[in-house]
């Protein structure tokens, strides 16, 4: 009936070293599980990733959306388009070459 004191003893580091075991347990769960700390960090690199690169598509895509108007609206800005791009000179105006240029043709 009655315990002595080596039993109580030994009966409380029994319970201590279950306690231990159970935590370390449940600390490798939480961190190394399904859905745990390693998953949380790996998820929240993929989602800082994805707001880059959708911040990056949003001003292409702002970009392509004043080009586009200004290719809609602006005349002067499709001409000097055509004078680059084609190689184009209006009415009135002179081309002078170089000899490197005459060379390279």
């Amino acid at each position: 009936m009655y315990k002595n004191k080596r039993q109580v003893g030994m009966g409380k580091k029994i319970l201590l070293s279950a306690a231990i075991l159970s935590l370390v347990i449940l600390v490798c769960l939480i961190i190394f599980s399904n859905n745990g700390l390693l998953d949380l960090v790996a998820l929240e690199k993929k989602r800082s990733s994805l707001t880059e690169k959708n911040k990056i598509l949003a001003d292409q895509n702002l970009s392509l959306y004043r080009e586009i108007n200004r290719l809609k609206n602006d005349s002067e800005y499709i001409e000097s388009l055509v004078r680059k791009e084609l190689r184009l000179i209006g009415e009135g105006e002179f081309v002078f070459k170089s000899d490197q240029e005459r060379w390279n043709e």
